[in-house]
């Protein structure tokens, strides 16, 4: 299976203090019924409702301009008519620049992060629970020059939520349907400076793994699935960032088994993990609605760990795995759980990760030995290069490495026709006579 690229933010900045400041981004949005049809109700201007359970909103110039070096990710869910723990995520997504929408099932976008609601009634305090996310890696992202000409960052906020068994359970539910309320804050420093070299390559977003769906496992029978893609160019520093959770909690469902999860790149196992914390119950004071797990006295770490996959109010980690530097060509990640069962067609593991690191001409031979001039870049038609030898074969590449433009070019001067190509990032391949050389090309 080929891959797919990726990346997300906004709000209203407040300082803080002289090292670091807040960039508010939704306040107290309200979510409504995840299985109903999308409600009417007015939606703060700037924002826009893409399901009951998802909203999304653009970053303006100045908010991006006050993203430093460093970029934390808090979100508070406060409880409305759902008193159940479910999921939900917050999205990057990566619109062409200019565009005013996008569909949210098609759209390039990375998962920053996942967390899970605890079992909350609104009349009992606490009301609201905090999740935190560490994402320093993002502000790359989203400083990088040659990004923010192809592409503006939408930031999407997705809790899903269900008020059926509230609207019985729950003192001032009945016959409600709005689940959860979702405050979404980014913290960052100071410290800012622009870069050009990121690369970015989102591999699988939200996408489930099981052992009994087509298109969900690689083999039926297996719980396994391995994403080949192929990198334009030698990348440093690459890291992927994977996000998963076991779900479906019924007898048959992996909600409630640990299972080793095993992680492979290019063939090769580089980390194995059993999800889950080894005690729930520092999240207790947020679970008040008393059919939850918790129970009415605290379980001692071994109970916990022997069903918990995580914990109704935490998040869930973002696993960072460090691939070092990576030549261009083929690659494959690959993620296994052997032992999970599914008894029935029962349950589910949404898998997200995504391949971020630098780019790099590393390899590329005698590249002092010729020179170039590239024009207008970015362009939203034709490109030049001039050169000082012949560019004898050129191609143009997306970020998932695959070919889009081939041609043979005995000359030292080369135009690129781009208006056939969407807006976004390319890599144009120059192949010289002493040397190969690639650059990172912007469409408009």
């Amino acid at each position: 299976m080929k891959t797919k690229l990726l990346f997300l933010f906004s709000g209203i900045l407040m300082l803080t203090s002289a090292y670091s400041q807040t960039i508010s981004i939704y306040n107290n949005i309200l979510f409504y019924d995840g299985y109903a049809s999308i409600v009417s109700e007015p939606v703060p201007d700037g924002f826009t409702r893409l399901r009951n359970d998802l909203y999304t909103t653009k970053l303006s110039d100045e908010q991006l301009g006050a993203i430093g070096s460093t970029l934390q990710l808090n979100v508070t869910i406060s409880a409305a008519c759902d008193n159940y723990d479910r999921i939900g995520n917050v999205n990057l997504v990566l619109v062409p620049k200019g565009d005013l929408s996008y569909d949210t099932n098609t759209a390039q976008k990375i998962e920053l992060g996942r967390f899970i609601t605890p079992f909350m009634n609104k009349n009992i305090s606490p009301t609201s629970v905090p999740y935190v996310f560490n994402i320093d890696n993002v502000a790359k992202i989203l400083k990088d020059s040659a990004m923010n000409l192809a592409y503006d960052f939408w930031v999407e906020l997705e809790v899903f939520g269900v008020p059926y068994a509230a609207q019985t359970q729950v003192a001032g539910c009945s016959g409600r349907i709005d689940v959860f309320y979702g405050t979404l804050d980014f913290v960052t420093n100071t410290e800012t400076a622009a870069t050009s070299d990121t690369f970015l390559a989102s591999l699988n977003f939200k996408k489930n793994l099981n052992n009994y769906e087509e298109g969900a496992t690689d083999v039926i029978g297996q719980t396994v699935r391995t994403i080949n893609y192929t990198l334009p160019q030698n990348i440093n520093n690459a890291q992927y960032y994977l996000i998963t959770s076991n779900h479906g909690a019924n007898a048959g469902g992996e909600e409630y088994n640990r299972r080793f999860h095993y992680i492979y790149h290019d063939g090769a196992q580089i980390i194995s993990y059993r999800p889950g914390e080894p005690t729930c119950e520092p999240y207790r004071i947020y679970n008040t609605q008393p059919n939850g797990i918790y129970g009415p006295t605290p379980r001692t770490n071994a109970q916990w760990q022997s069903f918990s996959n995580w914990c109704p109010g935490s998040v869930i980690p973002i696993r960072t795995l460090n691939l070092g530097n990576l030549t261009s060509g083929d690659h494959s990640f690959k993620i296994t759980v052997p032992t999970a069962r599914f008894v029935d067609a029962q349950g589910y593991i949404p898998v997200s990760v995504y391949l971020q690191g630098e780019n790099t001409n590393l390899g590329q031979t005698a590249f002092e030995a010729y020179s170039y001039d590239l024009y207008p870049n970015p362009s939203s038609g034709v490109m030049n290069v001039s050169a000082s030898e012949a560019i004898k074969s050129f191609e143009l590449c997306d970020a998932q490495g695959r070919i889009l433009k081939t041609g043979n070019n005995p000359s030292s001067l080369l135009r690129l026709d781009l208006s056939d190509q969407s807006s976004g990032v390319y890599f144009l391949k120059m192949h010289f006579e002493k040397g190969t050389h690639i650059e990172k090309v912007v469409k408009e």
